[in-house]
């Protein structure tokens, strides 16, 4: 495949970054794989938490390798999504600082990057599982596949990504011996899709505000689309939670009937996240909520201790 095609608007960035050298800066390269979104990667270690064996020494060694193997395979698939995207990136009023978008790194060091990093993480899977090493390869793959073409096709572009955390999910059951129920997958799924939408959004905001198009598949959605979609989707998964905290297959295998105190803190987290994304106008970065909004913060605390209390206290 071609590694560079240039046109009018971009000749000048891309004689940039024809002059810079292979040998990117550290810095850059950080950047570039998105250490900051490895966060993503702790799903491996639900099924191990809901379980309430979280605190099997052997487990978690074996789920912290998982992760970050998912980790070097992720990283890869974004530098593939950065190349891929750059001469859209360079019309956003943020991704235009991406290190391949910037002409900070070129698009051979790009591409050895992405051989090293994905060849990294499906040997490092390959020494934990075979059936783990399969999943990697499942995930590497759509992904790929997402990054050439796919994220263009609306709604299967949304659910592409959201498979990746199912699959994250999964691959901590296969690692931890656990079966991933229906429920816990079927939470999943909505959550993503949730935050995902909400993401959306905010690419539609920008668009309004510039007349720029910052992603293909957004020129099939409008505001009143998405606006309805995260309406279904927040009502859906608080409804979905709450029959999952009640429901006789879960109270009996954690033997409490409290878990429903917990959708206290699911509701207040999801309306903050509305509020954030319909007030603030701010959704377009999940992680940066995730560690910068404290209010989001105090829930996933507050929901974890009270998880953590009532499956491995009582």
């Amino acid at each position: 495949m071609p590694l560079h095609y240039s046109t009018p608007a971009t000749t000048s960035i891309e004689k940039k970054t024809s002059r810079i050298s292979g040998k990117a800066s550290i810095a850059a390269v950080i950047k570039l794989i998105r250490v900051k979104q490895w966060v993503k990667n702790l799903f491996v270690f639900i099924p191990s938490f809901f379980a309430g064996s979280l605190f099997d020494f052997g487990q978690l060694q074996q789920l912290a390798i998982g992760a970050l193997a998912f980790s070097f395979v992720a990283s890869s698939i974004y530098i593939v999504n950065d190349y891929q995207d750059r001469h859209l990136d360079r019309l956003h009023p943020k991704k235009r600082f991406r290190p391949i978008a910037s002409g900070e790194i070129n698009g051979v060091a790009a591409w050895i990057l992405v051989i090293i990093f994905s060849l990294s993480g499906l040997a490092i899977a390959g020494a934990l599982s075979m059936s783990f090493f399969y999943l990697l390869i499942i995930y590497f793959a759509l992904n790929l596949g997402y990054s050439f073409g796919l994220k263009n096709i609306p709604i299967v572009d949304l659910f592409i990504v959201s498979a990746g955390f199912l699959l994250r999910v999964y691959g901590g059951g296969i690692l931890s011996g656990i079966h991933v129920t229906h429920w816990l997958s079927l939470m999943i799924l909505l959550l993503s899709l949730f935050i995902i939408i909400a993401k959306r959004r905010d690419d539609m905001i920008i668009t309004k505000k510039t007349g720029e198009v910052v992603r293909k598949s957004s020129q099939a959605y409008n505001l009143q689309f998405v606006n309805s979609c995260l309406s279904i989707i927040s009502a859906v998964t608080v409804v979905a939670y709450i029959m999952y905290t009640v429901s006789p297959e879960v109270t009996e295998r954690f033997q409490s009937d409290y878990l429903f105190i917990t959708t206290i803190f699911v509701i207040a987290g999801i309306m903050r996240y509305l509020q954030i994304t319909f007030v603030e106008k701010k959704s377009g970065s999940p992680t940066t909520i995730l560690f910068k909004d404290k209010f989001i913060l105090f829930t996933i605390i507050s929901w974890i201790v009270s998880f953590y209390i009532i499956i491995y206290t009582t």
